[in-house]
Protein backbone atom coordinates (compact mmCIF):
# COMPACT_ATOMS: atom_id res chain seq x y z
CA UNK A 1 0.00 0.00 0.00
CA UNK A 2 1.54 3.31 -0.50
CA UNK A 3 -1.61 5.40 1.32
CA UNK A 4 -2.77 5.66 4.61
CA UNK A 5 -5.32 3.55 6.53
CA UNK A 6 -6.84 5.91 8.90
CA UNK A 7 -9.24 2.46 9.98
CA UNK A 8 -7.28 1.60 12.68
CA UNK A 9 -7.78 4.90 14.39
CA UNK A 10 -11.29 5.32 13.66
CA UNK A 11 -13.80 3.66 11.36
CA UNK A 12 -15.22 7.00 10.40
CA UNK A 13 -16.05 10.22 11.12
CA UNK A 14 -19.28 9.38 13.41
CA UNK A 15 -16.80 6.87 15.41
CA UNK A 16 -14.38 9.53 15.97
CA UNK A 17 -17.34 12.16 16.99
CA UNK A 18 -18.19 9.28 19.49
CA UNK A 19 -14.96 8.45 20.90
CA UNK A 20 -14.33 12.15 21.51
CA UNK A 21 -17.46 12.96 23.15
CA UNK A 22 -16.79 10.19 25.82
CA UNK A 23 -13.30 11.29 26.07
CA UNK A 24 -14.52 14.30 27.25
CA UNK A 25 -16.61 13.06 29.75
CA UNK A 26 -14.04 10.49 30.97
CA UNK A 27 -12.17 13.64 31.69
CA UNK A 28 -14.64 15.64 33.62
CA UNK A 29 -15.06 12.75 35.78
CA UNK A 30 -10.94 12.35 36.56
CA UNK A 31 -10.78 15.99 37.14
CA UNK A 32 -14.19 16.00 40.25
CA UNK A 33 -12.52 12.32 41.56
CA UNK A 34 -8.94 13.15 41.75
CA UNK A 35 -8.75 17.88 41.80
CA UNK A 36 -7.48 19.01 45.21
CA UNK A 37 -7.27 15.45 46.48
CA UNK A 38 -3.67 13.86 45.23
CA UNK A 39 -2.57 14.99 48.63
CA UNK A 40 -4.96 12.47 50.23
CA UNK A 41 -4.23 9.73 48.25
CA UNK A 42 -2.31 6.36 48.95
CA UNK A 43 0.72 5.24 47.35
CA UNK A 44 -2.55 2.69 45.29
CA UNK A 45 -4.71 5.35 44.58
CA UNK A 46 -1.85 7.37 43.10
CA UNK A 47 -0.33 5.04 41.64
CA UNK A 48 -4.07 4.39 39.82
CA UNK A 49 -4.70 8.07 39.00
CA UNK A 50 -1.53 8.51 37.10
CA UNK A 51 -2.72 5.33 35.26
CA UNK A 52 -5.88 6.78 34.50
CA UNK A 53 -4.00 9.86 33.65
CA UNK A 54 -2.05 8.49 31.58
CA UNK A 55 -4.71 6.48 29.25
CA UNK A 56 -6.78 9.56 28.67
CA UNK A 57 -3.85 11.54 27.54
CA UNK A 58 -3.33 8.39 25.46
CA UNK A 59 -6.71 8.74 24.19
CA UNK A 60 -6.71 12.33 23.59
CA UNK A 61 -3.76 11.90 21.50
CA UNK A 62 -5.89 9.27 19.57
CA UNK A 63 -8.19 12.04 18.25
CA UNK A 64 -6.08 14.54 17.42
CA UNK A 65 -3.55 12.43 15.62
CA UNK A 66 -6.84 11.58 13.40
CA UNK A 67 -7.60 14.96 12.80
CA UNK A 68 -3.81 16.09 11.64
CA UNK A 69 -3.54 13.30 9.66
CA UNK A 70 -6.50 13.98 8.07
CA UNK A 71 -5.22 17.70 7.52
CA UNK A 72 -1.42 17.02 6.29
CA UNK A 73 -2.79 14.77 3.50
CA UNK A 74 -5.25 17.85 2.62
CA UNK A 75 -4.74 21.16 3.72
CA UNK A 76 -7.88 22.50 2.66
CA UNK A 77 -9.26 20.30 5.71
CA UNK A 78 -8.53 22.97 7.82
CA UNK A 79 -11.75 23.26 9.26
CA UNK A 80 -12.33 19.43 10.42
CA UNK A 81 -8.63 19.58 12.10
CA UNK A 82 -9.58 22.89 13.99
CA UNK A 83 -12.75 21.57 15.56
CA UNK A 84 -10.67 18.68 17.29
CA UNK A 85 -7.92 20.75 18.07
CA UNK A 86 -10.81 22.43 19.81
CA UNK A 87 -12.14 19.80 21.14
CA UNK A 88 -8.99 17.90 22.55
CA UNK A 89 -7.98 21.56 24.03
CA UNK A 90 -11.45 21.33 26.21
CA UNK A 91 -10.32 17.83 27.56
CA UNK A 92 -6.90 18.70 28.16
CA UNK A 93 -7.98 21.58 30.43
CA UNK A 94 -9.48 19.23 32.96
CA UNK A 95 -6.58 17.02 33.12
CA UNK A 96 -4.12 20.04 33.29
CA UNK A 97 -4.81 20.56 37.50
CA UNK A 98 -2.86 17.02 37.85
CA UNK A 99 0.95 17.97 36.93
CA UNK A 100 0.37 21.27 38.66
CA UNK A 101 -0.79 19.88 41.92
CA UNK A 102 1.70 17.32 41.96
CA UNK A 103 4.50 19.68 41.85
CA UNK A 104 2.23 21.15 44.78
CA UNK A 105 2.83 18.44 46.65
CA UNK A 106 5.46 18.50 49.83
CA UNK A 107 8.40 17.03 48.33
CA UNK A 108 8.45 14.08 51.21
CA UNK A 109 4.87 13.07 49.55
CA UNK A 110 6.24 13.18 45.96
CA UNK A 111 9.31 11.09 46.79
CA UNK A 112 6.81 8.33 48.08
CA UNK A 113 4.74 8.47 44.99
CA UNK A 114 7.94 8.13 43.19
CA UNK A 115 9.23 5.39 45.02
CA UNK A 116 5.74 3.47 45.03
CA UNK A 117 5.19 3.95 41.14
CA UNK A 118 8.65 2.86 39.47
CA UNK A 119 6.86 2.93 35.71
CA UNK A 120 6.27 6.67 36.25
CA UNK A 121 9.55 7.70 37.99
CA UNK A 122 11.53 9.05 35.41
CA UNK A 123 8.87 11.07 33.72
CA UNK A 124 7.59 12.09 37.47
CA UNK A 125 11.51 13.07 37.96
CA UNK A 126 11.55 15.12 35.16
CA UNK A 127 7.83 16.86 36.46
CA UNK A 128 9.64 17.71 39.50
CA UNK A 129 12.62 19.68 37.54
CA UNK A 130 9.73 21.81 35.34
CA UNK A 131 8.44 22.99 38.90
CA UNK A 132 10.28 26.58 38.61
CA UNK A 133 8.83 27.28 35.48
CA UNK A 134 5.24 26.30 36.51
CA UNK A 135 2.27 28.85 36.30
CA UNK A 136 -0.57 28.57 38.32
CA UNK A 137 -3.40 26.42 37.15
CA UNK A 138 -5.87 29.51 36.07
CA UNK A 139 -2.58 30.54 34.24
CA UNK A 140 -2.00 27.43 32.88
CA UNK A 141 -5.62 27.08 31.92
CA UNK A 142 -5.84 30.57 30.15
CA UNK A 143 -2.27 29.78 27.98
CA UNK A 144 -4.04 26.47 26.89
CA UNK A 145 -7.44 27.75 26.05
CA UNK A 146 -5.62 30.80 23.73
CA UNK A 147 -2.91 28.34 22.16
CA UNK A 148 -4.93 27.81 19.41
CA UNK A 149 -5.36 31.73 18.35
CA UNK A 150 -1.53 31.67 18.88
CA UNK A 151 1.75 30.19 17.40
CA UNK A 152 0.06 27.10 16.44
CA UNK A 153 -2.62 29.40 14.48
CA UNK A 154 0.39 31.18 13.05
CA UNK A 155 1.93 27.71 12.23
CA UNK A 156 -1.06 26.26 10.61
CA UNK A 157 -1.37 29.65 8.42
CA UNK A 158 2.64 29.32 7.26
CA UNK A 159 1.55 24.81 6.60
CA UNK A 160 -1.56 26.03 4.91
CA UNK A 161 0.48 28.76 2.66
CA UNK A 162 3.29 26.69 1.77
CA UNK A 163 0.86 24.34 0.58
CA UNK A 164 -0.52 26.29 -1.58
CA UNK A 165 2.10 27.94 -3.17
CA UNK A 166 3.29 27.10 -6.98
CA UNK A 167 6.29 27.05 -8.26
CA UNK A 168 6.59 28.05 -11.83
CA UNK A 169 9.36 25.70 -13.95
CA UNK A 170 9.52 25.56 -17.49
CA UNK A 171 5.42 25.06 -18.64
CA UNK A 172 4.59 23.84 -15.27
CA UNK A 173 3.65 24.82 -11.71
CA UNK A 174 4.87 22.48 -8.96
CA UNK A 175 4.51 22.36 -5.79
CA UNK A 176 7.40 23.06 -2.89
CA UNK A 177 8.76 19.54 -2.86
CA UNK A 178 9.15 19.10 -6.51
CA UNK A 179 11.11 22.67 -6.92
CA UNK A 180 13.28 21.44 -4.56
CA UNK A 181 13.64 18.24 -5.91
CA UNK A 182 14.85 19.69 -9.48
CA UNK A 183 17.85 21.29 -7.41
CA UNK A 184 18.98 17.40 -7.35
CA UNK A 185 19.07 17.67 -11.28
CA UNK A 186 21.77 16.44 -13.24
CA UNK A 187 21.07 19.72 -15.50
CA UNK A 188 22.57 22.90 -14.37
CA UNK A 189 20.41 24.91 -16.13
CA UNK A 190 17.37 23.25 -14.78
CA UNK A 191 18.87 23.70 -11.26
CA UNK A 192 19.37 27.19 -11.54
CA UNK A 193 15.85 27.60 -12.76
CA UNK A 194 14.69 26.34 -9.98
CA UNK A 195 16.61 28.20 -7.19
CA UNK A 196 15.43 31.21 -9.34
CA UNK A 197 11.65 30.04 -9.46
CA UNK A 198 12.00 29.01 -5.48
CA UNK A 199 13.41 32.49 -4.75
CA UNK A 200 10.62 34.26 -7.10
CA UNK A 201 7.31 32.88 -5.46
CA UNK A 202 8.85 32.95 -1.42
CA UNK A 203 9.82 36.36 -2.03
CA UNK A 204 6.32 37.69 -3.52
CA UNK A 205 5.28 35.98 -0.04
CA UNK A 206 8.10 37.96 1.72
CA UNK A 207 5.78 40.28 3.96
CA UNK A 208 3.41 36.90 5.31
CA UNK A 209 6.10 34.97 5.89
CA UNK A 210 8.30 37.41 7.82
CA UNK A 211 4.75 38.39 10.02
CA UNK A 212 4.61 34.72 10.71
CA UNK A 213 8.17 34.25 12.15
CA UNK A 214 7.68 37.35 14.23
CA UNK A 215 4.45 35.92 15.63
CA UNK A 216 6.38 32.48 16.84
CA UNK A 217 8.76 34.85 18.02
CA UNK A 218 6.85 37.01 20.03
CA UNK A 219 5.05 34.40 21.09
CA UNK A 220 7.82 32.50 22.52
CA UNK A 221 9.44 35.16 24.08
CA UNK A 222 6.24 36.30 26.22
CA UNK A 223 6.46 32.36 26.90
CA UNK A 224 9.28 32.42 28.32
CA UNK A 225 8.91 35.71 30.29
CA UNK A 226 5.55 33.92 32.01
CA UNK A 227 7.61 31.00 32.96
CA UNK A 228 10.57 32.30 34.46
CA UNK A 229 13.30 30.94 31.44
CA UNK A 230 16.74 33.56 31.09
CA UNK A 231 16.89 32.72 27.40
CA UNK A 232 14.28 31.75 24.56
CA UNK A 233 15.82 27.99 23.58
CA UNK A 234 16.14 27.56 27.52
CA UNK A 235 12.54 25.44 27.30
CA UNK A 236 13.89 23.58 24.31
CA UNK A 237 17.22 22.36 26.77
CA UNK A 238 14.72 21.36 29.33
CA UNK A 239 13.04 19.21 27.02
CA UNK A 240 15.74 17.78 25.89
CA UNK A 241 17.36 16.96 29.12
CA UNK A 242 20.22 18.58 28.20
CA UNK A 243 22.57 21.38 29.07
CA UNK A 244 22.78 24.68 27.48
CA UNK A 245 26.81 23.93 27.87
CA UNK A 246 26.53 20.63 26.00
CA UNK A 247 24.46 22.86 23.39
CA UNK A 248 27.46 25.08 22.92
CA UNK A 249 30.17 22.43 22.78
CA UNK A 250 28.10 21.06 20.05
CA UNK A 251 28.06 24.22 17.85
CA UNK A 252 32.04 24.71 18.63
CA UNK A 253 33.01 21.75 17.31
CA UNK A 254 30.91 21.51 14.35
CA UNK A 255 32.08 25.43 13.56
CA UNK A 256 35.67 24.48 14.33
CA UNK A 257 35.30 21.81 11.68
CA UNK A 258 33.62 23.72 8.42
CA UNK A 259 36.60 22.83 6.95
CA UNK A 260 35.58 19.48 6.03
CA UNK A 261 32.41 20.95 4.16
CA UNK A 262 35.11 23.69 2.34
CA UNK A 263 37.06 20.48 1.24
CA UNK A 264 34.38 18.47 0.01
CA UNK A 265 33.11 21.14 -2.14
CA UNK A 266 36.53 22.67 -3.71
CA UNK A 267 36.85 19.03 -5.01
CA UNK A 268 33.48 18.59 -5.87
CA UNK A 269 33.88 21.55 -7.88
CA UNK A 270 37.32 19.84 -9.42
CA UNK A 271 35.32 16.52 -10.23
CA UNK A 272 32.48 18.61 -11.98
CA UNK A 273 34.87 20.69 -14.18
CA UNK A 274 33.34 24.11 -13.28
CA UNK A 275 35.23 27.48 -12.78
CA UNK A 276 32.97 28.62 -9.80
CA UNK A 277 30.42 26.76 -7.86
CA UNK A 278 27.07 28.15 -6.74
CA UNK A 279 24.54 27.41 -4.55
CA UNK A 280 22.54 26.05 -7.18
CA UNK A 281 25.01 23.21 -7.84
CA UNK A 282 25.55 22.09 -4.07
CA UNK A 283 23.26 18.86 -4.62
CA UNK A 284 24.47 18.10 -8.26
CA UNK A 285 24.87 14.54 -8.59
CA UNK A 286 28.33 13.13 -9.88
CA UNK A 287 26.78 10.73 -12.10
CA UNK A 288 24.81 12.37 -14.96
CA UNK A 289 22.90 9.05 -14.98
CA UNK A 290 19.00 9.12 -14.85
CA UNK A 291 18.96 7.22 -11.87
CA UNK A 292 15.36 6.13 -11.12
CA UNK A 293 14.32 5.41 -7.36
CA UNK A 294 10.66 4.06 -7.97
CA UNK A 295 8.68 3.87 -4.35
CA UNK A 296 8.66 0.16 -4.95
CA UNK A 297 12.84 0.05 -5.72
CA UNK A 298 13.03 1.98 -2.49
CA UNK A 299 11.18 -0.46 -0.18
CA UNK A 300 13.24 -3.43 -1.71
CA UNK A 301 16.18 -1.48 -0.73
CA UNK A 302 15.10 -0.54 2.53
CA UNK A 303 13.90 -3.94 3.43
CA UNK A 304 17.07 -5.55 2.68
CA UNK A 305 19.53 -3.12 4.68
CA UNK A 306 16.88 -3.49 7.36
CA UNK A 307 16.80 -7.39 7.45
CA UNK A 308 20.75 -7.49 7.32
CA UNK A 309 21.15 -5.38 10.03
CA UNK A 310 18.15 -6.84 12.13
CA UNK A 311 15.21 -9.36 11.62
CA UNK A 312 13.03 -6.77 13.76
CA UNK A 313 13.97 -3.75 12.14
CA UNK A 314 12.44 -5.51 9.04
CA UNK A 315 9.82 -6.90 10.19
CA UNK A 316 8.39 -3.77 11.52
CA UNK A 317 9.33 -2.20 8.46
CA UNK A 318 7.57 -5.10 5.78
CA UNK A 319 4.21 -4.17 8.20
CA UNK A 320 4.54 -0.21 7.63
CA UNK A 321 4.50 -1.13 3.76
CA UNK A 322 1.58 -3.59 3.63
CA UNK A 323 -0.61 -2.22 6.68
CA UNK A 324 -1.47 1.27 5.40
CA UNK A 325 1.22 2.97 7.37
CA UNK A 326 2.43 5.16 4.96
CA UNK A 327 1.12 7.89 2.41
CA UNK A 328 4.18 7.96 -0.23
CA UNK A 329 3.29 10.15 -3.33
CA UNK A 330 2.51 14.17 -3.80
CA UNK A 331 -0.67 15.19 -4.03
CA UNK A 332 -2.95 18.39 -3.98
CA UNK A 333 -3.11 20.09 -1.20
CA UNK A 334 -0.91 17.38 0.98
CA UNK A 335 1.60 19.17 3.42
CA UNK A 336 5.19 19.36 1.94
CA UNK A 337 8.08 17.15 3.43
CA UNK A 338 8.05 13.81 5.49
CA UNK A 339 7.90 12.91 8.82
CA UNK A 340 6.86 9.95 11.03
CA UNK A 341 3.87 10.26 13.70
CA UNK A 342 3.68 8.15 16.40
CA UNK A 343 0.24 7.05 16.14
CA UNK A 344 -1.54 5.47 18.91
CA UNK A 345 -0.34 2.15 20.44
CA UNK A 346 -3.30 0.78 19.97
CA UNK A 347 -3.18 1.08 16.05
CA UNK A 348 0.68 2.56 14.62
CA UNK A 349 2.75 4.70 13.68
CA UNK A 350 2.21 6.95 10.13
CA UNK A 351 4.53 7.77 7.70
CA UNK A 352 4.15 10.83 5.36
CA UNK A 353 6.40 11.36 2.39
CA UNK A 354 6.14 12.96 -1.42
CA UNK A 355 8.10 10.26 -2.83
CA UNK A 356 9.86 12.06 -6.28
CA UNK A 357 11.73 9.11 -7.64
CA UNK A 358 15.22 10.65 -6.86
CA UNK A 359 17.89 9.06 -4.60
CA UNK A 360 17.19 11.09 -1.79
CA UNK A 361 13.99 10.21 -1.27
CA UNK A 362 15.33 6.30 -0.95
CA UNK A 363 16.98 7.85 2.50
CA UNK A 364 14.19 9.98 3.19
CA UNK A 365 11.86 6.80 3.51
CA UNK A 366 14.57 4.99 5.59
CA UNK A 367 14.70 8.37 7.48
CA UNK A 368 10.83 8.30 8.38
CA UNK A 369 11.26 4.13 8.74
CA UNK A 370 13.92 4.96 11.71
CA UNK A 371 11.23 6.81 13.72
CA UNK A 372 8.32 4.28 12.93
CA UNK A 373 10.41 1.58 14.53
CA UNK A 374 11.78 3.59 17.40
CA UNK A 375 7.78 4.85 18.00
CA UNK A 376 6.50 0.96 17.68
CA UNK A 377 9.24 0.18 19.85
CA UNK A 378 8.59 2.55 22.65
CA UNK A 379 5.06 1.59 22.53
CA UNK A 380 6.26 -1.02 25.26
CA UNK A 381 6.73 1.55 27.87
CA UNK A 382 3.71 3.84 27.95
CA UNK A 383 2.28 7.04 26.61
CA UNK A 384 4.10 9.18 29.18
CA UNK A 385 7.49 7.19 28.80
CA UNK A 386 6.94 6.94 25.10
CA UNK A 387 8.07 10.66 24.15
CA UNK A 388 11.86 10.80 23.13
CA UNK A 389 13.86 13.86 23.68
CA UNK A 390 14.82 15.49 20.52
CA UNK A 391 18.23 14.82 21.21
CA UNK A 392 17.55 10.97 21.25
CA UNK A 393 14.27 11.08 18.42
CA UNK A 394 16.76 11.60 15.53
CA UNK A 395 18.57 8.58 16.32
CA UNK A 396 16.70 5.50 15.03
CA UNK A 397 15.83 7.62 11.88
CA UNK A 398 19.79 8.67 10.85
CA UNK A 399 21.23 5.34 11.79
CA UNK A 400 18.19 3.65 9.67
CA UNK A 401 19.93 6.40 6.87
CA UNK A 402 23.19 4.54 7.40
CA UNK A 403 22.14 1.19 7.55
CA UNK A 404 20.74 1.72 3.57
CA UNK A 405 23.81 3.81 2.84
CA UNK A 406 26.12 1.14 3.65
CA UNK A 407 23.94 -1.08 1.98
CA UNK A 408 23.75 0.12 -1.63
CA UNK A 409 27.63 1.83 -1.06
CA UNK A 410 28.70 -1.92 -1.58
CA UNK A 411 26.56 -3.01 -4.59
CA UNK A 412 28.51 -0.27 -6.93
CA UNK A 413 31.19 0.44 -8.67
CA UNK A 414 33.87 2.90 -8.01
CA UNK A 415 32.49 5.98 -9.65
CA UNK A 416 28.97 5.28 -8.65
CA UNK A 417 30.15 4.32 -5.08
CA UNK A 418 31.89 7.83 -5.22
CA UNK A 419 29.01 9.53 -6.39
CA UNK A 420 26.92 8.07 -3.28
CA UNK A 421 29.38 8.75 -1.14
CA UNK A 422 28.96 12.49 -2.42
CA UNK A 423 25.39 12.11 -1.36
CA UNK A 424 25.78 11.23 2.10
CA UNK A 425 28.29 13.65 2.78
CA UNK A 426 25.85 16.29 1.92
CA UNK A 427 23.16 14.75 3.82
CA UNK A 428 25.82 14.69 6.80
CA UNK A 429 26.63 18.12 5.94
CA UNK A 430 22.60 19.05 5.34
CA UNK A 431 22.14 17.02 9.19
CA UNK A 432 24.76 18.25 11.22
CA UNK A 433 26.36 21.77 9.89
CA UNK A 434 23.00 23.12 8.35
CA UNK A 435 21.54 22.34 11.36
CA UNK A 436 23.79 24.13 13.29
CA UNK A 437 23.40 27.19 10.80
CA UNK A 438 19.54 27.13 11.84
CA UNK A 439 20.69 27.07 15.04
CA UNK A 440 22.69 30.23 15.26
CA UNK A 441 20.42 32.09 12.85
CA UNK A 442 17.55 31.24 15.29
CA UNK A 443 19.51 32.69 18.47
CA UNK A 444 20.53 35.78 16.62
CA UNK A 445 16.83 36.41 15.08
CA UNK A 446 15.70 35.60 18.65
CA UNK A 447 17.85 37.53 20.56
CA UNK A 448 16.93 40.73 18.35
CA UNK A 449 14.78 43.44 20.53
CA UNK A 450 11.39 43.68 18.83
CA UNK A 451 9.84 43.14 15.76
CA UNK A 452 12.42 42.52 12.93
CA UNK A 453 12.28 43.13 9.22
CA UNK A 454 12.61 41.30 6.04
CA UNK A 455 16.01 42.81 5.01
CA UNK A 456 17.71 41.68 8.78
CA UNK A 457 16.42 38.34 8.78
CA UNK A 458 17.82 37.55 5.10
CA UNK A 459 20.82 39.50 5.87
CA UNK A 460 21.74 37.23 9.31
CA UNK A 461 20.82 34.63 6.93
CA UNK A 462 23.53 35.02 4.93
CA UNK A 463 25.65 35.88 7.53
CA UNK A 464 25.12 32.45 9.11
CA UNK A 465 25.07 30.22 5.56
CA UNK A 466 28.45 32.04 4.65
CA UNK A 467 30.25 30.50 7.61
CA UNK A 468 29.67 26.93 6.58
CA UNK A 469 30.52 27.72 2.74
CA UNK A 470 33.31 29.76 3.31
CA UNK A 471 34.61 30.28 -0.02
CA UNK A 472 34.03 27.25 -1.38
CA UNK A 473 30.64 27.95 -2.52
CA UNK A 474 28.65 31.41 -3.54
CA UNK A 475 25.66 31.80 -2.32
CA UNK A 476 23.33 34.20 -5.12
CA UNK A 477 21.76 37.34 -3.75
CA UNK A 478 18.71 35.74 -4.03
CA UNK A 479 19.56 32.78 -1.50
CA UNK A 480 18.75 35.42 1.22
CA UNK A 481 15.27 34.49 1.54
CA UNK A 482 15.57 30.82 2.14
CA UNK A 483 15.10 30.76 5.65
CA UNK A 484 11.51 31.64 5.16
CA UNK A 485 10.64 28.08 3.86
CA UNK A 486 12.00 26.10 6.93
CA UNK A 487 9.20 24.60 8.74
CA UNK A 488 10.96 24.20 12.05
CA UNK A 489 11.72 27.94 12.93
CA UNK A 490 7.82 28.10 13.20
CA UNK A 491 6.45 24.47 14.42
CA UNK A 492 9.57 24.08 16.88
CA UNK A 493 12.04 26.68 17.55
CA UNK A 494 15.45 25.73 18.74
CA UNK A 495 15.02 22.09 17.39
CA UNK A 496 17.59 21.98 14.87
CA UNK A 497 20.45 21.26 16.89
CA UNK A 498 18.57 18.01 17.98
CA UNK A 499 19.33 16.50 14.33
CA UNK A 500 23.30 17.80 14.77
CA UNK A 501 23.40 15.78 17.90
CA UNK A 502 22.16 12.71 16.60
CA UNK A 503 24.18 12.74 13.55
CA UNK A 504 27.00 12.85 15.11
CA UNK A 505 25.58 9.87 17.99
CA UNK A 506 24.56 8.22 14.89
CA UNK A 507 28.32 8.26 12.86
CA UNK A 508 29.49 7.64 16.97
CA UNK A 509 27.07 4.36 16.98
CA UNK A 510 27.60 2.88 13.31
CA UNK A 511 31.43 3.05 13.44
CA UNK A 512 30.82 0.93 16.61
CA UNK A 513 28.27 -1.26 15.08
CA UNK A 514 31.09 -1.89 11.79
CA UNK A 515 33.54 -2.33 14.25
CA UNK A 516 32.38 -5.36 15.30
CA UNK A 517 33.92 -4.23 18.88
CA UNK A 518 30.22 -4.58 20.54
CA UNK A 519 29.32 -8.03 19.76
CA UNK A 520 25.90 -7.87 21.01
CA UNK A 521 25.25 -4.19 19.64
CA UNK A 522 21.89 -4.90 17.81
CA UNK A 523 20.38 -6.46 21.18
CA UNK A 524 21.95 -3.05 23.12
CA UNK A 525 20.38 -1.08 20.16
CA UNK A 526 16.89 -2.67 19.94
CA UNK A 527 16.76 -1.63 23.92
CA UNK A 528 17.70 1.72 23.49
CA UNK A 529 15.28 2.63 21.63
CA UNK A 530 12.48 0.43 22.76
CA UNK A 531 13.11 2.54 26.16
CA UNK A 532 11.88 5.68 24.70
CA UNK A 533 11.90 8.48 27.10
CA UNK A 534 12.02 6.67 30.40
CA UNK A 535 15.45 7.11 30.45
CA UNK A 536 17.64 10.32 30.25
CA UNK A 537 20.17 10.58 26.97
CA UNK A 538 23.12 10.36 29.08
CA UNK A 539 21.65 6.92 31.01
CA UNK A 540 21.06 5.70 27.55
CA UNK A 541 24.10 6.59 25.65
CA UNK A 542 25.93 5.71 28.25
CA UNK A 543 24.78 1.80 27.49
CA UNK A 544 27.43 1.97 24.86
CA UNK A 545 29.65 3.68 26.58
CA UNK A 546 29.79 7.05 25.56
CA UNK A 547 29.70 9.69 27.97
CA UNK A 548 27.63 12.80 25.92
CA UNK A 549 29.08 15.50 28.73
CA UNK A 550 32.42 14.60 27.51
CA UNK A 551 34.04 16.93 24.75
CA UNK A 552 35.58 14.35 23.67
CA UNK A 553 32.25 12.71 22.61
CA UNK A 554 31.88 14.94 19.54
CA UNK A 555 35.08 14.22 18.30
CA UNK A 556 34.06 10.55 17.67
CA UNK A 557 31.55 11.62 15.56
CA UNK A 558 33.20 13.77 12.98
CA UNK A 559 36.40 11.32 12.85
CA UNK A 560 33.83 9.31 11.15
CA UNK A 561 33.10 11.86 8.63
CA UNK A 562 36.64 12.56 8.08
CA UNK A 563 37.07 9.09 7.24
CA UNK A 564 34.00 9.44 4.95
CA UNK A 565 35.79 12.45 2.76
CA UNK A 566 39.06 10.55 2.54
CA UNK A 567 37.04 7.65 1.31
CA UNK A 568 34.94 9.83 -1.39
CA UNK A 569 38.46 11.64 -2.48
CA UNK A 570 40.39 8.73 -2.71
CA UNK A 571 38.12 6.80 -5.57
CA UNK A 572 40.01 6.23 -8.74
Amino acid sequence: MSKWDLTPLFKNTQELENFTSKTKLKCEKFKAKFEKKLALLNEQDFKNSIENYESLLSDISKIITYAFLVFAKDTKQGAFYAKFDEECTKAQQNLLFFEIEFNELDEKIQDKFIHSSPKYAYYLSNLQKQKAHQLSLKEEEVLLRTSNTGAQAFARLFDESMSAMKFKFKDKLLSEEEILSKLHSANRDERKMAAKSLSKELSRHQHLLTYIYNMIKTDLATSCELRGFDKPEAPRHLDNQITKQSVDALIKASEDSFGLVHEYYRKKREILGLKKLYDYDRYAPLKSGDEIYSFKTSKEIVLKAFNKFSPEFGKIAKMAFEDGWIDAYPSDGKRGGAFSHSGSSDAHPYVLLNHTDQRRDLFTLAHELGHAIHQKLSYSVGYLNSDTPLTTAETASVFCEMLVFDYVKNTLAPKERQALIASKLEDIFATLYRQINFTTFERRIHAHKGEISSDELNKIWLEESAKMFGDSVILNDYYKIWWSYIPHFIHTPFYCYAYSYAQLLVLALFGLYKSGKCENFVEIYTKFLSFGGSKSPKELVLMFGFDIDSDDFWQIGLKEIKELLKEFKEVN
